[in-house]
């Protein structure tokens, strides 16, 4: 049996959790969330907590079983979190000439290639720049679903990905980049 399966969701104050079908529904303060759960888990609410059980009836493999719990339970473990709390991702452009700005939501990226580019974002997701004299520009990122923003923040750090010889690129604020030496001549 999964470890993580096994631990129960504590739902925060002003979140509903009402389960539809084989689908999981979460409302609360930052948005609304839904997940498809696999008939081989089964899904208990009470008490103000969520539980999850591996149906012994359902005809999937039992190592498979295993790791639906844990999947499942992470899965929404984060629609809880990103419904009450919300996700906030930070990247930062590092180079020289490398802009960023915003119009609603479609980023425009200056990233020393001939043209800018584009990246129009979906509803869910707000968007901030910040370009301050001296400092690296940063693009802000905030949901309520971890999924959607990891997914943007892969997609936008796959323009200008990090790095190691100059150490340029896109990064998540606070990232550390492990340099390495540039070519060194031979004596001979």
């Amino acid at each position: 049996m999964s470890r993580i399966g096994k631990l129960p969701i504590s739902i925060p104050a002003g979140v509903t959790v009402t389960p539809n079908g084989n689908t999981l529904v979460v409302k609360g303060p930052k948005g609304e969330l839904s997940q498809e759960i696999n008939p081989a888990i089964t899904v208990n609410i009470s008490d103000g907590q969520i539980t999850f059980d591996i149906n012994k009836d359902s005809e999937v493999d039992e190592k498979q079983k295993q790791a639906f719990h844990g999947l499942y339970r992470s899965l929404v473990n984060n629609m809880v979190v990103g419904v009450s709390e919300g996700y906030k991702k930070v990247l930062e452009l590092v180079g020289v000439g490398y802009r960023v700005s915003n119009k609603g939501n479609i980023i425009e990226f200056a990233l020393g290639y001939t043209h800018p580019i584009f990246l129009e974002l979906p509803k869910e997701v707000k968007v901030e720049t910040k370009s301050e004299r001296n400092q690296n520009p940063l693009l802000i990122l905030e949901s309520c679903d971890k999924q959607l923003i990891g997914l943007i923040c892969a997609k936008i750090r796959s323009f200008r990905k990090p790095e190691p010889y100059k150490g340029k690129g896109i990064l998540f604020q606070g990232e550390v980049i492990r340099r390495k030496s540039g070519k060194s001549a031979s004596a001979k």
